[in-house]
Formats: structure tokens, C-alpha cells, sequence
């Protein structure tokens, strides 16, 4: 591997010289160099710290992702979505019926189901699914929470120590979130999805909150939302476009199978932000999106424009249409508002 003078190196020839060596003999041409950073920040924790808690910290988050990535690898071509709610949810409970009926419409669709892996509306969301297309992402605690009875592929069991390595996977391996009445777990998740959009640290989803008919959850949580938040002036209007609320199974998976109908994707290259589609939209739609969304270019308009040098070498969906635009990267409400637009073409 050839070496440039700001290489991230250990600072030991005979050390490095070895990272070198096991990084070639282990990686492959396009990881290799990733895989030499890995292992000489290993080292560098090693001769760095002497506290043996910081190092069991890095040592199980790091097992804990490679065997998740492992897990996932098979099934990166299926969309996924995470079903959260309470763990104390009743089988009798309207929340309860409902995760059960989505996850069996759902992947009846051929989505695949993602759960805590827990009681509740997680076991609804397992027992719904079609056999083969769920997955589940335990996490140990001091009372023990169990795995439900409703995974059937036992491979597809994943048990996390860490609450922020299994959060980690919840955003990267899905496509969309749904939000049944849960407890602060619920609140945590759905909160922290909104603010990974809200600051683009995660792509464009639909987040879909599942009210059960005669509830008024969801929407209790939205005039707090609306009357503390927004008139206050901690999230701007366009962020209530982050989230959407559905009273029935149908509405929800209609919400999430249209996000995706036109739009197929999201990549930044170089301060390009590109979108790909999953068709051409018509020139009306062009020139309706470069008038309604102005305000969140930093220059020039919204243009259609072929795979970027980066993503051909990538191999990143290089077939697809797409439009490119230098996006301001701080609107993502109205980001995701200029996706429900285009998927109206």
C-alpha cells in the first residue's frame, strides 16, 4: 500500500510496517486502506489508554457492529422498516393489533421487518411478518428482556449490550419508521430519528406515527410539538414536514411506499447533492421545484445531470436518473418536502 506523508500511521516503523502487512493480507484493493485505519487506531487505543474499561468499550461496540454488517450484508437490496412502541403493550391492545396487521401487510409487499426484539408492539411487529423477513435487535439489560417468541430464523436475532451500537443499526439497515404509543424508549427513538433528518446526519425517510383508531396519542404529542417547540422557536415549520400521522395500516404503508415511488436515494459528492430517481420527472416538475425551493440552493437551480465521476466508481446506481443541486445541507424539512413534490410527478 502505497503511503502518502499524512498518512494516519502509529509513529513505530516495525509497528507500522506490520499494520501494513496485516492490512494487505486481510483487505481487499478497495478496503484495504479503511481497514489499515481501523487497525492502527486499535493500536494506537492500546498504547494510548491504560484504563481497561475504555478498552472493553471500544473492543464490544466494535464486535457488536461486525456482526451486525455481517448479519445485514444478504439483505441490503430489501427495503426495510423499524416498527417502535411499547414493550408493555397487551396482545389485546389496539396498538398491538395494529404493528401485527402493518408488519404482515408490509411484507406481503416484500418489505422486510426490523424490531427491538422485545414484548409488545416489538413481538406484534415479528408475529405479523412473513417467516424469513424479519429481523430482531435484542438488547441485554439487567432484567433480562428476552427475545419474543416470534423470530423464526434465530440467525436473525441480534443481541446488543449497547443501546447507541443497536440505535446504529436501526438508522443505517432501514428505510422507513413507524411509531406506535410507547414509553420514553419510543420517545428516544422517535426523537432521535427526527433530529438525525432534521441535521442530515441521516438520509430522507418517511417516519410514520401509528395511531390506532379512537387514540389520540400521536396527535396529543403533536400540539406539544406545535405549542412548545415550534412557537418557541427550537424547530423551524417546515421540520412538522419530518413526520406524518396515519390512523390506519393502509394510509401508513401507502405514506411510505409513495416516499419512494419517484425518489430512490440521496448522495453528497464534493458539495454536489444528488438525488437519485427511480424515472425521469417531467419538466413541469423541474421547473415547479426550482420555483417553490429557491430558498434552500446555495447557487445556480436544480438540473438534471448523469452519475458523478465518484459514484461511477463506486458503482452507485449509475443507471438511475437524477437531478443534482448545491443544496444549502441545513433545510432538510424542506428537502423532504421538495421529495413529496417530485413524487407527485
Amino acid at each position: 500500500m502505497k503511503k502518502t506523508p499524512k498518512e494516519y500511521e502509529v509513529g513505530d516503523k516495525a509497528i507500522d510496517g506490520l499494520i501494513d502487512e496485516l492490512a494487505r493480507r486481510s483487505g481487499s484493493a478497495e478496503t484495504e486502506h479503511l481497514l489499515h485505519e481501523i487497525l492502527t487506531t486499535a493500536v494506537k487505543l492500546g498504547k494510548e489508554s491504560k484504563d481497561k474499561g475504555d478498552l472493553k468499550l471500544a473492543n464490544n461496540a466494535l464486535k457488536e457492529l461486525r456482526y451486525s454488517f455481517k448479519i445485514f450484508a444478504p439483505y441490503r437490496g430489501f427495503k426495510k422498516v423499524i416498527i417502535f412502541g411499547s414493550a408493555r403493550s397487551k396482545k389485546t391492545s389496539a396498538e398491538y393489533r395494529m404493528a401485527e396487521e402493518f408488519a404482515r401487510k408490509l411484507t406481503a409487499k416484500n418489505y422486510m421487518i426490523i424490531t427491538g426484539g422485545g414484548p409488545g408492539v416489538m413481538e406484534a411487529g415479528n408475529k405479523g411478518a412473513e417467516a424469513g423477513k424479519e429481523f430482531a435487535l435484542n438488547i441485554r439489560l439487567p432484567f433480562e428482556q428476552k427475545p419474543n417468541p416470534y423470530i423464526y430464523e434465530k440467525d436473525k436475532i441480534i443481541n446488543f449490550k449497547y443501546f447507541f451500537t443497536r440505535k446504529l443499526m436501526f438508522v443505517k439497515e432501514t428505510d422507513a419508521t413507524a411509531l406506535f404509543p410507547g414509553g420514553f424508549g419510543t420517545h428516544d427513538e422517535g426523537f432521535e430519528m427526527l433530529t438525525l433528518i432534521q441535521t442530515g446526519k441521516s438520509r430522507p425517510r418517511p417516519i410514520v406515527l401509528m395511531e390506532p383508531k379512537g387514540s389520540t396519542y400521536w396527535n396529543a404529542w403533536k400540539r406539544y410539538v406545535t405549542d412548545h417547540l415550534l412557537k418557541n422557536g427550537f424547530i423551524g415549520k417546515e421540520d412538522l414536514k419530518l413526520f406524518r400521522i396515519a390512523k390506519t395500516v393502509d394510509e401508513a404503508i401507502k405514506y411510505i411506499e409513495d416516499f419512494y415511488r419517484i425518489y430512490h436515494s440521496i448522495r453528497y459528492v464534493s458539495g454536489l447533492t444528488v438525488i437519485r430517481l427511480n424515472k425521469e420527472i417531467s419538466d413541469k416538475t423541474l421547473r415547479l421545484i426550482n420555483r417553490k425551493f429557491k430558498d434552500i440552493l446555495t447557487s445556480g437551480e436544480i438540473r438534471p445531470a448523469p452519475a458523478t465521476a465518484k459514484e461511477v466508481q463506486e458503482g452507485e446506481c449509475i443507471n438511475l436518473p437524477r437531478i443534482v443541486m448545491d443544496f444549502n445541507m441545513r433545510d432538510y424539512g424542506r428537502l423532504c418536502e421538495m421529495i413529496s413534490v417530485i413524487n407527485k410527478d
